[in-house]
């Protein structure tokens, strides 16, 4: 059944927070990506999200929360660490894995015994989620496997008539999303990287463990811990390939290997290298931040453009590199060639 989907804007608060404690689906901006909301105690709601995403069950979700004073509602045996982070990086890009409460229906956890909490660092989502009085399960607001969306309108393109209303907070500041880091293991492990960089955790935590899929698709039979971990994601129509190197040489890879119009993602400074190809500017070599804010745009966009196969070039996993490196591996399902 297609819904008549609500453009709401930032004065529309109490409206979307009475479409999350009705039991809809919620279109939210964030500073990372648009999220697809719903009230993260009602189960079927939730179940919702999975539908309207084409979503697998066995991906958890992240409950978003006003502030840290909410963590105690949802989790147990939360330690010190937890607000060390929380009084660090929130609001902001980070989800904290803790052990949940019975309270958390098992549909947000995949049936887990653990759920991650993050704080958003957008006004309008934390003031919609205090409206509602309710924890907001939520993904990307994209459908399952695409570019997650950075504006209200390229959520638009995978959601309207799917979910009751979106408001729209602009376009997102962080363009990745955040990163996940799991207190429950120790050392504490970074399931997803995004927002915060490893060496930023670090600097609270000591020593944080990497996941092997942060850099790896799981094998066949593990079980998420986080969502991101186990599919392919972020991936536009056509097939990416991945140049890993010094940014010189790496371009010089691509130019030699493209054909006419087939599709390059790269470094500014090399945009002009690739006649007869369609190109998309990932930023800067040097500024990481501004091809985070770039990176699912750009890898949304080909889908416009008849192109049969793109290629393209990737930072150096330093900062928020590790995050860029991260999607655009995923959405090359890991077809990388390194230098």
């Amino acid at each position: 059944m297609s819904l008549t989907t609500l453009r709401l804007g930032p004065e529309d608060i109490s409206q979307g927070a009475s479409i999350l404690r009705r039991g809809g689906l919620l279109g939210i901006p964030t500073e990372t990506v648009y999220g697809l909301g719903a009230d993260g105690r009602n189960p079927r709601a939730v179940e919702a999200i999975f539908a309207a995403k084409g979503r697998p069950q066995d991906n958890p979700l992240i409950l978003h929360i006003p502030g840290a004073d909410w963590l105690e509602r949802y989790c147990g045996h939360i330690p010190p660490q937890a607000y060390a982070l929380a009084e660090r990086f929130w609001p902001g890009p980070l989800t904290i894995i803790l052990k949940r409460r019975p309270c958390v229906p098992d549909v947000v956890t995949a049936g887990l015994d653990t759920v991650g909490m993050r704080c958003p660092d957008h006004p309008v989502t934390r003031a919609v989620i205090a409206a509602a009085g309710t924890p907001v399960a939520a993904p990307s607001g994209n459908t399952s496997g695409r570019p997650s969306p950075t504006c209200a309108a390229h959520m638009l393109e995978d959601m309207d008539g799917k979910i009751d209303g979106i408001l729209d907070g602009g376009p997102c500041t962080v363009g990745v999303e955040s990163t996940i880091i799991d207190l429950t293991a120790q050392p504490p492990r970074l399931l997803r990287p995004g927002g915060v960089s490893l060496e930023a955790l670090e600097e609270v935590l000591g020593p944080v463990e990497v996941d092997g899929a942060v850099r790896r698709l799981l094998a066949q039979g593990e079980a998420p811990r986080a969502p991101g971990m186990k599919y392919r994601h972020y991936a536009p129509k056509a097939p990416v390939t991945v140049v890993r190197g010094a940014p010189a040489a790496a371009a010089a890879y691509i130019r030699q290997h493209c054909a006419p119009g087939e599709g390059v993602l790269c470094f500014r400074e090399f945009a002009q290298d690739y006649p007869g190809c369609t190109v998309r500017d990932l930023g800067p070599a040097g500024d990481k931040a501004e091809q985070a804010r770039r990176v699912f745009a750009a890898l949304r966009s080909f889908d416009a453009a008849p192109v049969a196969r793109i290629w393209a070039q990737c930072p150096d996993e330093g900062e928020l590199g590790l995050a860029v490196s991260n999607r655009l591996n995923k959405a090359a399902g890991f077809h990388i060639v390194e230098l």
